[in-house]
Formats: structure tokens, C-alpha cells, sequence
């Protein structure tokens, strides 16, 4: 039974997803939500009692699988294949699920400066994006670690993607920028 729960609950949080980022946060309603999932806002209401708790528990595991992902790599010695991996990892979180909780920060900016979920997002990208340089390592080193993150979220969630590339090729040059930007002849 509770894996029925669950499958509902992630079932709610990603057709609610959706609704953001069709209609936007703030114009979606609960009752579309339940209309689009045909259950009744009661059952709805069982598993989230409002939007922010919906947008709270997709926030929440996906900053729980950066956070292992996080954990993880700190572990790893800073070879350039381990850069690799990690960046390749990066891809793989975002390509699972988070693509679209990342659209939706994109498109809804105000919402997530203004709800908690926001907050802990920015914390866990934050970290994220600090991953493949050390603290001592000069701004230049840093910035380019950080820009190898992102290249690696854009190739996966193109927000301005005119290249006509078919998904798993973007992503694929993707990588090949990011590892460019973060190896040591670089």
C-alpha cells in the first residue's frame, strides 16, 4: 500500500509539474490538478494540501539526489576521469527526472525566489556547481568548472537550443565542452 502512496504522490507532483509549466505556478489551480489526474480534490488533498507543498516535495528529491550526488563526489580524487565522471553523473541526474523541475525554475524565477523549496534549489545547485573545483583553485579554474556544469544542465535542458541537434548528441557535446573546460590543459 505504500507504494501505491508514493507512485500517486510522484504521480501529483509531476502532472502538477506540467500544469506550472503550461499555465504557469500561479495561474494552475489544485482543482486542474486533480481534473487533469481525474481524482477528486479530497484525494488530491490527501497527499498535498497546497501547490507549495506539491513544488516543496518535487524540490525535495531533487535536492536529495544532488545532495548524494554531491556527497559522492567529494569523495573522488580530481583526475580528469573522475571530472568526467561526475560531469556524466550531473547528466544522467538531470536526464532521469529533474529536467522539467529545471525548465520550470527557469520560466518561474519569481516563485522560487519567493517560496522555501526555491531556496534549497539554489543551495543544492549551488553545491552542484562547485563540485569540479577546489575552494584554493584560482577564479579562473573556478569559473570554468562552474561553466562545465552548465553546459552540462543546457546540453540537457535546452533552453535556447537552436542547434537542431537530436537529444542524446546535445548531450553528448555537452559532455565533450564540459570536459574540455575542466581538464587541466583546458
Amino acid at each position: 500500500m505504500a507504494g501505491r502512496r508514493t507512485d500517486t504522490r510522484e504521480r501529483i507532483q509531476q502532472v502538477a509539474l506540467e500544469l506550472f509549466a503550461e499555465r504557469g505556478y500561479d495561474k494552475t489551480t489544485l482543482q486542474e490538478v486533480a481534473e487533469r489526474l481525474q481524482i477528486t480534490r479530497p484525494a488530491l488533498y490527501y497527499h498535498f494540501r497546497t501547490k507549495e507543498a506539491i513544488l516543496a516535495g518535487v524540490v525535495d528529491r531533487l535536492v536529495d539526489s544532488i545532495d548524494e550526488l554531491v556527497a559522492w563526489a567529494r569523495q573522488q580524487p580530481m583526475t580528469a576521469e573522475s571530472k568526467r565522471e561526475i560531469l556524466r553523473r550531473i547528466a544522467e541526474l538531470l536526464a532521469d527526472q529533474w529536467r522539467p523541475l529545471i525548465q520550470f525554475a527557469q520560466v518561474n524565477q519569481g516563485v522560487m525566489r519567493e517560496v522555501p523549496a526555491g531556496e534549497r534549489m539554489r543551495q543544492g545547485m549551488i553545491s552542484m556547481l562547485s563540485l569540479l573545483a577546489p575552494p584554493e583553485a584560482g577564479p579562473v579554474r573556478r569559473f570554468e568548472a562552474r561553466l562545465a556544469v552548465l553546459a552540462v544542465i543546457m546540453g540537457n535542458v535546452p533552453f535556447l537550443d537552436d542547434t537542431d541537434l537530436p537529444e542524446e548528441e546535445r548531450v553528448a557535446v555537452a559532455l565533450e565542452v564540459a570536459a574540455k573546460l575542466v581538464s587541466e590543459d583546458g
